[in-house]
């Protein structure tokens, strides 16, 4: 009898440790099939990492969406962001890699991302069309800086904005790069239907360039460098006739429920400004772990991004924006006009 008992016992555990293995196998099979699932590729180009779309307690929780190359990436791969605000009880989730901004403040809009950073020509085409958004902190356009460019090939004929007459330009539409083309158009007086503008995300516009379908590339770092230093383009301006400014963008419901934590999170990522303003070489080599570039065009990058600060916006800053907000109305990039000073945040005032 007790041979028999013995025998039922060791069939049992067998039974359950092949249904564990069982279990086991199909979730890894489960989370692989998932893994390879064709994304919807006209919505977003985003390897986004799932993040937590559950109710945030007050103070608690803080979610940092972000693109390659800017200041969160390299908070989240220095981890001190993470740290600093442990030490206040909140917790940081990472939402990203996005493509572009378009994709970032979707997520925002979402709910998928309570905090991300944007130039302001994406950030107000987002908000005039009623994107859920609030204008949190911002960094102040550097006139001098060489961020952003009008690159050609190596080989070709134009020279000069003037040369742009009857080409196609790539600029991603009520972009950054829109923006600079026309600003561009303008200070050289060149009517703008004199030159064609092909909309196109960075990713589909670089090939797009190098392969000869279009004539110029409105854009910005890091493609500027890359296609300088390693596809031989070449720029035809220099500085930005009208530079703009970044703006650290807020999902308005948590600007509202988590001041506190959001409050913390901008002062600890202006934290992470100052540390890449005093190590540059440590910054380019962020940069390259982070985009995949080659250290020669990183230590580009940085050196023309030049010295970075993140501030609360005040009233000059306010009356700059919303100049040109008006601008982008009127060139119809907007659909309708954003009164600048009720798109700032409550925590920014």
């Amino acid at each position: 009898m007790n041979e028999f008992k013995n025998l039922l016992f060791f069939l049992s555990q067998y039974s359950i440790k092949s249904l564990n293995a069982s279990l086991f196998a199909s979730s890894w099979l489960g989370l692989a099939i998932y893994g390879c699932a064709p994304s919807n590729s006209a919505n977003t180009n985003t390897t986004a990492i799932p993040v937590s779309n559950q109710t945030q307690e007050k103070n608690s929780l803080i979610r940092l969406g972000y693109q390659k190359g800017g200041v969160v990436p390299i908070a989240r791969q220095r981890g001190e962001l993470e740290k600093k605000l442990a030490a206040e009880n909140i917790k940081v989730e990472w939402a990203g890699p996005f493509d572009r901004c378009a994709t970032l403040l979707q997520a925002i809009s979402a709910d998928q991302a309570d905090i991300g950073g944007c130039g302001d020509i994406p950030g107000l085409s987002a908000i005039a069309a009623g994107q859920d958004l609030c204008i949190g902190a911002v960094q102040r356009p550097r006139p001098e800086s060489l961020v952003n460019a009008i690159v050609v090939r190596g080989d070709s004929p134009i020279r000069k904005p003037a040369d742009l007459v009857g080409k196609k330009v790539a600029v991603n539409q009520a972009g950054a790069g829109e923006y600079l083309l026309l600003k561009v158009l303008e200070k050289e007086k060149i009517p703008k239907d004199k030159v064609q503008r092909v909309f196109l995300a960075p990713t589909d516009a670089a090939p797009a360039l190098y392969q000869g379908t279009v004539d110029a590339w409105a854009v910005w770092e890091p493609y500027v460098s890359v296609a300088e230093l390693e596809h031989g383009a070449r720029r035809i301006t220099t500085t930005h006739p009208a530079p703009t400014y970044s703006l650290m963008l807020v999902r308005n419901e948590a600007a509202a429920k988590s001041p506190e934590a959001v409050k913390a999170a901008f002062s600890g990522l202006s934290e992470e400004y100052n540390w890449l303003n005093a190590n540059t070489a440590k910054s380019a080599e962020f940069l390259v772990k982070d985009i995949k570039i080659s250290p020669v065009v990183a230590k580009r990058v940085t050196e023309n991004q030049g010295p970075q600060l993140l501030v609360t916006p005040n009233a000059d800053d306010v009356t700059k924006i919303q100049k040109t907000a008006d601008w982008m109305l009127e060139q119809k990039i907007l659909p309708k006009r954003v009164d600048v000073a009720t798109t700032i945040c409550p925590t920014a005032k």
